[in-house]
C-alpha cells in the first residue's frame, strides 16, 4: 500500500507541474479581463460548448485528475496511517504490561566504580550511606578571602 501511495503521490506532482506549464503558456483572451470575470463572458468561455483550443482542454482535463489525484491520495494517506496505528496498538495490548523489577540499592561500591576519569559525571551517594558518614566541616565564605 505504501508503494502505491508513493507512485501516485509522484503522478500528482508531475501533474501538478504540467498544469503549471499548460497554464504559463495559454494565451490571454481579450475579453478575460479582471471585471469580466463574474459576467456572462467569462462564463461562456469556462463552460462553453466545444469553445477553446487543445491547450484549454488539456489544462481542464490535467486540473480534473490533479483534484480526482489529491482526494484519492488523502483517502489512503488515512486509511495507511490509522491501520498502522491499530497494528501498533494491537502489538502492545498482546505483548502485556512491562515486567515490574525489584528496585534495589546500588552497591557501595557502585558510585565510585561508575565514576570515569575525565568526565563530567557527578557520584552521588543513597541517602542511607549519607546518614552513617560524618559531616565535613564547611568553612566560612567570608573568612577565606579576607587575609589582608
Amino acid at each position: 500500500m505504501g508503494f502505491f501511495i508513493g507512485i501516485l503521490t509522484f503522478v500528482l506532482v508531475v501533474d501538478c507541474l504540467a498544469l503549471i506549464l499548460l497554464v504559463l503558456i495559454q494565451l490571454p483572451k481579450k475579453e478575460a479581463g479582471a471585471g469580466l470575470a463574474f459576467g456572462g463572458a467569462a462564463t461562456d468561455a469556462l463552460f462553453g460548448a466545444g469553445s477553446g483550443n487543445v491547450l484549454t482542454k488539456v489544462t481542464k482535463y490535467a486540473a480534473g485528475i490533479f483534484f480526482v489525484l489529491a482526494l484519492l491520495l488523502s483517502v489512503l494517506q488515512s486509511n495507511f496511517h490509522s491501520r498502522s496505528i491499530k497494528a501498533f496498538k494491537e502489538a502492545i495490548e498482546k505483548t502485556g504490561p512491562a515486567p515490574s523489577a525489584a528496585v534495589t540499592p546500588p552497591a557501595a561500591s557502585a558510585p565510585a566504580a561508575a565514576a570515569v576519569a575525565g568526565s563530567n559525571a557527578a557520584t552521588v551517594t543513597p541517602p542511607a550511606e549519607s546518614a552513617t558518614m560524618p559531616a565535613a566541616p564547611v568553612k566560612p565564605a567570608a573568612a577565606a578571602g579576607t587575609n589582608k
